[in-house]
This record gives C-alpha cells, structure tokens and sequence, in this order.
C-alpha cells in the first residue's frame, strides 16, 4: 500500500461534515480530523490544511440527500473521490454505538482497505432530467388513481361503460349521464375536473420532456428504447435517467444484478437453493420495467 496517500473519510449531514484521516502503509493509524461546517468555503479550507503535507488525498462519502456537490467540488480541485454505496458498507453485527465521529472513522479505514463500493455518479443533465422526470411519475399514478375512483363512484350508481375508456365517447358518455339526486351530479363533474386537471399537468411536464431531450446525450438511446413494445417516453427517459449510459455495464449480468432482476441463492455444501430475485440496485428503473 502507497505510504504517501491519505484516506479521508466524510460524515457527510445537512449542517456539518465529520472529517477522519487514515494513513497508507500503516494499518491501525486513523484518526479524527474535526468536524466542519458543510459549506464549500468550509471545503477549500480543509482541503488546504489537508494538502499541506503534498500527500495524495483519497476521498469518500456516503450516498444521501445532499447529494453529489461534494464529489464535484473534490473532483474539480483535482482529488480522488467517491460516493459509497450505504446498503454495501461493511458493518460489525455487535457494534451498536454511532456517532459521526465513529462513521467517519469507519470510511476512512473501509476505503483505505478497498472494501467499499462506489455508486455511479450522472452528469449535471442527466442528474436534472432525472429529477424532473420523478415529477411526472406520480402524476401519473395520481391520474389513473383518480379514474379509478370515478370508476367505483359510478359502479355504485348502477353505471358501467362496456368499451375502451377516457375517448370521446366515453367523455360524450358521462355528459349525458343522469342521477336521481343532483348531489350526485355534482360529485360527477368534480371528479371529472379533478381528473382533466391532473391530465393537463401530467401532459404539461410530459412535453417538457421531449423538450429537454433534445440537449441530453443519451437521447439517442430514450428514442430507441420506444420501439419496444410497452416503452413510451415517460419510461423509456426515466429508464435512461436511473440507468446512466448502458456501456458502462461490461456484460448483461451486471445490468441485471443493478437492477435486481437475479435471483437469490443460499448454497452450502452440495446443498442449493434458489429464490426469487434479490431487489437489490435501482428500484425505479426496475419499476419502470415491470410496468412496461
């Protein structure tokens, strides 16, 4: 192991960063840093007490909700680092203290030993369209909710429309239904504008998609995708957007264990058991496949 690179391990919260430093060549020499505001002044500070000594820094953090502005500004100034998968981190069953302190330790030493597994990290479009693209997904849930209940309040009333739904007819269809109490009338259209409303929105931010399409790189594989039998361009975008360029993957088998889609297996002995897939990886993308 290089004795002239430092491990830095980031207890990475909202307020403030936990800061260890683990030492190459020498295995139990960690140590706590200190604990800095979670600003990028507060950083390039760090980073210049840090880089003082002209070794080489190695960083590390977990994946969480602050996102990936650390990465960037590390990377930028030239430093190696990495965003750790939390599911993956190696954790004693028996250790039940934690404070950000410990964590920090912990990463310090896990990355320095090689034993922590990078998440892939999108570019600023791609992170953007992804985020937009999970404004469409529950309006789109929000809108067949809604037909779903307007579909049960009808039920209840003894009406039922026997062909495809929510085309011209089916719209002619519920104007010309009548109700014994006007009350009912009334809950008819407020479902309707409920749903015409949501729609509208939903069509809104669909439109905003092929908008923004036309900048991203991976463009190209969203249209092709939609020649698939099932992908439309809400899936087929929010796909790309969880997935990131497919040629990172070197083979299908790491595709499919990224999106959780192999099986569970417990084998000991000349005993083997298989179960149903693990769940493990990206469980939007693998969504957006089961509903295709």
């Amino acid at each position: 192991m290089d004795e002239t690179i430092t491990y830095v391990g980031l207890d990475v919260h909202k307020e403030t960063i936990a800061v260890a430093l683990a030492d190459g060549g020498k295995r139990g020499d960690v140590r706590a840093f200190g604990q800095i505001v979670n600003t990028p002044t507060a950083l390039v500070r760090m980073l210049a007490k840090l880089s003082q000594s002209g070794r080489t820094l190695k960083f590390c953090y977990e994946a969480g909700p602050c996102g990936y502005g650390i990465h960037r500004q590390l990377s930028a100034a030239g430093h190696d680092c990495v965003v750790v998968a939390p599911s993956l981190i190696p954790r004693k069953p028996g250790d039940r203290i934690k404070t950000d302190r410990r964590d920090a330790n912990n990463l310090a030493r896990l990355h320095r030993a090689g034993e922590l597994s990078a998440v892939w990290i999108p570019d600023l479009l791609t992170r953007r369209c992804g985020i937009w693209f999970g404004r469409v997904l529950p309006l789109c849930a929000v809108c067949g909710r809604l037909r779903q209940q307007l579909s049960g309040f009808l039920l209840r009333h003894g009406f039922h429309y026997n062909r495809p739904a929510w085309t011209q007819m089916h719209r002619r269809w519920l104007a010309g239904l009548c109700f014994e109490q006007p009350i009912h009338h009334i809950v008819l259209q407020d479902h309707i504008a409920t749903i015409e409303a949501a729609t509208e929105r939903r069509d809104r931010l669909t439109k905003q998609i092929e908008i923004m399409l036309s900048d991203w790189s991976l463009a190209p594989v969203v249209n092709a995708l939609q020649s698939l039998r099932g992908m439309a361009l809400v899936t087929a975008a929010t796909m790309i957007a969880e997935l990131g360029d497919l040629s990172r993957f070197t083979n299908p088998r790491q595709l499919m264990a990224y999106l959780g889609l192999v099986p569970s297996e417990h084998s000991s002995g000349g005993t083997r058991r298989q179960g149903g897939i693990t769940k493990a990886g990206n469980t939007t993308a693998r969504r957006m496949l089961i509903e295709a």
